[in-house]
């Protein structure tokens, strides 16, 4: 696990060793073990290391293959290294280190862009042919692991975090307008757009290639992967599919617990991490666990059960597990916000402090740490959720309802007087296309309530999970710690995108026979009957948790800052928001925005994710511009 660095002067001029220095300093955070620089002509390659899997200098990076042909700069992990370098070797290939680094030069080296796809983890990584003269920069296939890149002028750089690539000298920092207007449309950006305009993130499961030679170089990309949510057709035999999903759980979790250094797991509460804490504490006797928890003094209403300490305590008396908390109380948003903006480097799904105190403590205890991200969105855990695409005429009324409700911040019509200052610079997106092409390589042929879900899935994986995981790897590493998400081995997901959604869903014929149009409110009498989400995993994970949590609803990672926003942190949003200076007004209309603070301040509605949104935005601005 490490961070990776690299560019490619387009007019022959030869790398910058300086500049390649301060592009690997500004993400030194991400591998305090060390660090190496390569160039070659116009290419300069650079790496911090994180020293997970073979601690010893025959894993530094960048590395060449034995011929000297090939060099990569890479991050990640790949849990099935062993098994292809068995299958390399065998072909006749030598090795001079344990890294899977070394596995994935090799494979790459053997079988192309082909070797992608057999491999079975988190990565990003750049590899230059010495010979072709040909860049090529990929991404895992659910996007753990980051990878940005930007060509301005005659230089193509490209980093595991934007801080690499604007730490360029005279790059230029503007504002992407049009990212901006994405991110208070759904609070996501579903694009390959940043906030930085001239920066991009390369797309999950895609690789690109660059050829300087060329006469009009630039990247190209290929996707090799891609989510394919397909009920089966035919009987469902349910004990066989849970028994399979028992043993794929089971293995990889085991899988992920290869590593030289020490590991630990988060332990929220919840089942997803529960359920990984008890499959690897079988494994890895007094495990570490962690946990953070918040203080509720203040707190009212559904907010007073976000505390899920006791849950986690108990799973950890059940598993013998050598457990850690932490307590967040309001301040610690306010103190921290300014160092988070600067790592998070742009505002994603939800409120993302709780993770970089959660990553701060298992910090101080392992350099690894597993995590249950992944398993709500493949096996189905929101269930309140696919309410609206259960009954549908067509898929474009299906968009029209699942768009309307993933406005998560405001809606369109409020969009408009909120960006009024620079309205003639965005009014151009529109924001039902951009969530429309999400679709743009899947079926929209679809005939059934099972079609639709099983799209909404689709949907779910490549934008709100990928949102997760952005938060979740710039927040590890911003404590030189390494994140794993079992829920996302390759096997595991493979059987959840082709396991039934009558699996996932118990109650989906109750749903299918609700009257649409029928008066009151239907969200919530659907709550109420489909509160089952990750059915399938529930019951297998019966055989491995206490009922209490295997029967216990969702809950998400949040704080209480509903009550904060409007008691104790009450002056800090006032501080931040009221202030005619405040940098967001630059873009923002603070008229259209003050009523919807206030509206909150004074308790009338709940607009907790667009007042962390707009704190979030502020503080970046102030970190970035």
């Amino acid at each position: 696990m490490c961070g990776i660095a690299g560019l490619v002067n387009l007019d022959g001029r030869p790398a910058s060793p300086a500049i390649l220095k301060c592009m690997t300093d500004a993400i030194a955070h991400r591998g305090p073990d060390g660090e190496g620089q390569w160039v070659d002509g116009c290419v300069g390659f650079g790496h911090r290391r994180l020293a997970v899997i073979d601690l010893t200098a025959a894993a530094h990076q960048p590395m060449l293959s034995a011929d000297h042909r090939y060099v990569i700069a890479y991050n990640g992990e790949i849990y099935n290294y062993r098994e292809l370098r068995a299958e390399l070797e065998a072909e006749g290939l030598q090795f001079r280190s344990q890294s899977d680094t070394e596995v994935v030069l090799n494979a790459l080296a053997a079988w192309g862009s082909g070797a992608l796809a057999r491999l079975n983890g988190m990565f990003a990584f750049a590899l230059w042919d010495r010979h072709q003269r040909q860049l090529m920069l990929a991404r895992d296939r659910y996007g753990v692991k980051p990878l940005y890149y930007a060509l301005v002028g005659n230089t193509l750089a490209f980093a595991s975090e934007q801080k690499g690539i604007i730490a360029q000298p005279g790059f230029p920092r503007q504002l992407d307008k049009e990212a901006l207007f994405e991110y208070f449309t759904f609070q996501n950006i579903f694009t390959d757009r940043t906030l930085l305009q001239e920066v991009r993130l390369c797309p999950a499961g895609h690789y690109a290639l660059l050829d300087p030679a060329c006469s009009a170089p630039g990247l190209k990309f290929f996707q090799y992967w891609d989510f394919a949510f397909r009920d089966p057709s035919g009987k469902v035999d349910k004990l066989a599919y849970e028994g399979e999903l028992d043993r794929l759980f089971r293995q990889a979790v085991n899988r992920q617990l290869v590593t030289d250094v020490e590991l630990g797991s988060y332990l929220s509460g919840g089942m997803d991490s529960g359920s990984i804490t008890a499959i690897a504490a079988r494994s890895y006797p007094y495990i570490k666990t962690f946990t953070c928890g918040f203080d509720l003094n203040s707190a009212s209403g559904l907010e007073l059960a976000f505390d899920e300490r006791s849950n986690a305590e108990y799973m950890s008396y059940c598993f013998k597990t050598e457990h850690y908390e932490m307590v967040l109380k309001a301040g610690d948003m306010e103190r921290i916000l300014p160092k988070l903006a600067w790592h998070l480097e742009e505002p994603r799904v939800g409120q993302s402090y709780p993770n970089y105190y959660a990553a701060h403590l298992a910090s101080k205890f392992v350099k690894v740490v597993l995590s249950g991200a992944g398993g709500d969105e493949i096996f189905g855990g929101y269930p309140w959720r696919y309410y609206r695409a259960v009954v549908n005429d067509d898929f474009e009324r299906y968009i029209d309802k699942y768009y309307q409700f993933w406005q998560r911040l405001m809606p369109n019509q409020r969009l408009r007087e909120v960006f009024a200052p620079v309205w003639g610079e965005v009014r151009h997106v529109w924001t039902r296309d951009i969530f429309r092409d999400v679709f743009r390589h899947h079926s929209d042929s679809l005939y059934s309530p099972v079609d639709y879900i099983n799209h909404s899935l689709y949907f779910e994986a490549k934008t709100f999970l990928h949102g997760l995981l952005l938060v979740e790897d710039k927040l590890s590493m911003a404590h030189g710690l390494e994140s794993r998400v079992p829920f996302l081995d390759n096997d595991l997901v493979d059987f959840a995108m082709r396991c039934p959604v009558s699996l996932k869903l118990n109650n989906l014929a109750q749903v299918v026979r609700m009257n649409e149009n029928e008066p009151g409110s239907k969200s919530s009498r659907y709550f109420e009957r489909t509160r089952d989400g990750k059915q399938i995993l529930r019951d297998v994970m019966a055989r491995h948790l206490p009922e209490s949590v295997t029967s216990a609803l969702k809950q998400g990672f949040s704080g209480p800052d509903a009550s904060w926003f409007k008691g104790e942190s009450i002056d800090f949003v006032k501080r931040s928001l009221l202030d005619r200076n405040a940098r967001i007004y630059e873009v923002l209309d603070r008229k259209a925005l003050l009523p919807l603070v206030e509206q909150h301040m004074r308790g009338e509605a709940n607009q907790r994710l667009l007042i962390w949104s707009l704190l979030n935005v502020e503080a970046w601005m102030k970190a970035y511009l």
